[in-house]
């Protein structure tokens, strides 16, 4: 699937069962790969400033190996 990155900006994020996840604010990229890494519900600024980022982290993240489909929303599987 090949797609701009920036596309992925602001699209809502939903499982293939119909659960809303939420929209995507930042997208991680693995350079060394040259492919997307990870889906991000939250800006990693606010994510800095959680007491616990680590957490934040984990719970805010989309592998982005989950996408199944990008049309004008994202479609992911379940855990």
């Amino acid at each position: 699937m090949s797609i701009n990155v920036s596309e992925l900006y602001g699209k809502k994020i939903i499982t293939i069962t119909g659960s809303i996840l939420g929209d995507v604010k930042e997208v991680v990229l693995d350079l060394e790969e040259g492919s997307v890494s990870h889906l991000l519900l939250t800006k990693l600024e606010d994510l800095s400033k959680s007491a616990d980022a680590r957490q934040s982290l984990a719970k805010n993240r989309i592998l982005y190996e989950r996408v199944k489909s990008v049309a004008e929303t994202i479609i992911v599987s379940s855990k």
